[in-house]
């Protein structure tokens, strides 16, 4: 499994706009074929710091979402809110235990 989290700092007053193109996309993410799950999530000492991490079964179903219109399409739309550049991180689970 590969997880992937995006920290994403926002412009002040982006967050609601943000989290509402967020939702509007969520399922449409879920729903891509490989993605086990998608998440977003706030810092706790910053609010303009969100994250997003989802679960994709093989770095090969990862790829193919980031090339997909799915994500060309919402990415211009976010990328206009931030502050700052996105981070991204992809990891592979080596270790998981319930």
């Amino acid at each position: 499994m590969i997880v992937r989290i995006v920290k994403l700092t926002l412009q002040p007053g982006k967050k609601a706009e943000f989290a509402r193109l967020f939702e509007e996309v969520s399922q449409a993410i879920r729903d891509f074929p490989g993605c086990q799950a998608v998440e977003l999530l706030e810092d706790t000492s910053d609010d303009h710091i969100l994250f997003t991490i989802s679960k994709w079964q093989t770095a090969n179903d990862l790829e193919n979402y980031r090339k997909s219109v799915l994500f060309n399409g919402t990415w211009v739309k976010v990328k206009e809110l931030f502050a700052s550049r996105a981070e991204a991180w992809s990891l592979e689970s080596i270790n998981t235990k319930p």
